[in-house]
């Protein structure tokens, strides 16, 4: 019943990240922070534990002369992060 949980979604702050960018195409990293009421490092720590198991890519661009940010799931994040879901769904209702 638990085998498609994921291990790398079990924090509070990932599954807030990927739900985040589940239903959005990319955000940047000041929105994730507000959105999410988290610290620079934080924040930093879970997005570099999502991307070294690319379930999250990175982009990194200047607008004007100020270095931006942004996130968005990658295709293996999403499946997993939908099988996760899936998975605690089935637990809540016991199936």
């Amino acid at each position: 019943m638990i085998e498609n949980l994921q291990k790398v979604f079990e924090s509070r702050v990932r599954l807030g990240l990927m739900s985040i960018l589940m239903v959005n195409e990319t955000v940047d990293f000041n929105s994730l922070k507000e959105t999410l009421s988290v610290t620079d490092g934080n924040l930093a720590s879970h997005l570099i534990a999502l991307e070294k198991k690319e379930m999250i890519s990175v982009s990194k661009e200047f607008v004007g002369r100020k270095p931006k940010t942004s996130y968005q799931a990658t295709d293996l994040g999403k499946q997993l992060f939908k099988q996760h879901l899936d998975a605690l769904e089935k637990l809540i209702n016991g199936n």
